[in-house]
């Protein structure tokens, strides 16, 4: 029996970034002899072990044959003859094709480290372009080490544009996409993923409602790079400078989705596309099962980020509406997140990523100022039920009012 370290753990300690996951890959044993050492058995489609200790995952060498479509379509074969090449030959990746043992000695017969120098993601053997579930990680990849300068290999996203164009991608589930998904947008340049699925013919696949955006221009005037995909890329750029969580990133790449369904004849100008996009919105959120609060602010941002932007003009009655659509009395930290995306929205333009935005500061005061409009003396006068909702809603109405005053003098 030998014991192997194998996959991201190898990569990242060659680059010199932190080592988290650590997977280990048993070469020579049985499941008899694992349970005979206290390991405990996990894995339904293939023998995985978690250690007696540790807890970690121990997978004996297999090989796995195509079966049927989609990420689960695989037979896997596992038998103390099995051998480490063989192991590794199934896996994605040359940079995540490399094993050590426990002296650090490196086995690396797809010439991982070599890539690894050369800061390029290429494909292991042909057999990539059977599991669909590799566009999306290999995209996510890509954006993971694009601040190293790695690029997809140029045969590596032809396999990618076939995977794409076979049909495959339509048989991953909602649930393994979104995972997919969810761990590319939370990269440091998220904006290369969508790029890379854009590149391979994936996205068009996948989100067609964001593929429509490039080459849809808009007016120069506020949006200097003209291109409303480029400037979703730009959106989602900024929101992981800025270190937005989940719920703003989904937002910013869905934002402007209406503006894809502007006719050509319209164009630059995209009138109402706000309204227009919640439909395709709330396509691309059920597709991916996305979870609620992604799927909520995702909507609202689509429906409200112009009323953002145009915050320092709105009258107090629209800031009320955009207030209570937000339920920022007993849901502050939702309308924080809207704010934020409006923010990666007006930073998300060519030559004015350090501009500053102050309907931030302002929209937050709007949202202090109605949470500080007391109850109790609308109790006191003997309003309740619908008539005291309506009182509440006059006083804050008032407050606002006063507040938009202040604010201009």
């Amino acid at each position: 029996m030998q014991i192997y370290k194998v996959g991201g753990a190898v990569r990242d300690r060659l680059l010199g970034k932190p080592v988290t996951d650590i997977d280990w890959v048993v070469v020579g044993a049985t499941t008899e002899e694992m349970l005979a050492k206290g390991f405990r058995t996990v894995g339904a489609d293939f023998p995985v072990f978690l250690h007696p200790k540790s807890g970690e995952e121990y997978a004996l060498a297999r090989t796995e044959r195509k079966s049927g479509r989609g990420y689960g379509g695989f037979t896997f074969h596992a038998s103390p003859e099995v051998t480490l090449e063989e192991d590794l030959i199934r896996r994605d990746l040359t940079i995540n094709a490399m094993a050590e043992d426990d002296q650090q000695n490196l086995t690396d017969p797809y010439h991982g480290q070599r890539d690894l120098e050369e800061r390029i993601l290429r494909h292991v053997s042909p057999a990539f372009a059977e599991d669909p579930l590799r566009v999306l990680r290999v995209a996510r990849f890509a954006a993971r080490y694009a601040e190293l300068g790695f690029k997809v290999a140029p045969e590596t996203l032809e396999l990618m544009r076939q995977l794409s164009e076979s049909g495959e991608l339509e048989a991953l589930t909602a649930e393994r996409s979104w995972k997919e998904i969810s761990r590319a947008l939370m990269e440091d340049q998220p904006q290369v993923f969508i790029q890379v699925l854009r590149d391979c013919g994936a996205l068009k696949v996948l989100m067609p409602e964001v593929d429509a955006l490039f080459g849809v221009p808009q007016p120069e005037a506020h949006h200097p790079e003209i291109d409303s995909g480029i400037h979703t890329l730009s959106v989602l750029e900024q929101s992981a400078l800025h270190k937005q969580p989940l719920t703003v990133r989904w937002a910013c790449l869905l934002h402007d989705l209406g503006k894809g369904l502007t006719p050509q004849e319209e164009w630059p100008r995209h009138i109402a596309h706000e309204h227009k996009g919640l439909k395709l919105i709330k396509a691309v959120n059920e597709r991916f099962k996305a979870p609620k609060d992604c799927q909520e602010l995702a909507l609202l941002v689509g429906q409200y980020h112009t009323h953002g932007h145009r915050a320092l003009e709105l009258k107090a009655s629209t800031l009320l509406e955009l207030l209570q659509s937000f339920d920022v009395y007993r849901r502050p930290q939702r309308f924080e997140e809207f704010i934020a995306a409006c923010e990666m929205d007006a930073r998300g333009r060519k030559g004015l990523e350090q501009r500053s935005y102050p309907q931030a500061d302002y929209l937050r005061g709007a949202a202090n100022v109605a949470r500080g409009v007391a109850v109790q003396p609308l109790l006191e006068k003997g309003f309740k039920g619908l008539e005291l909702g309506e009182a509440l809603k006059r006083e804050r109405l008032k407050a606002l009012k006063v507040y938009k005053e202040s604010a201009a003098s």
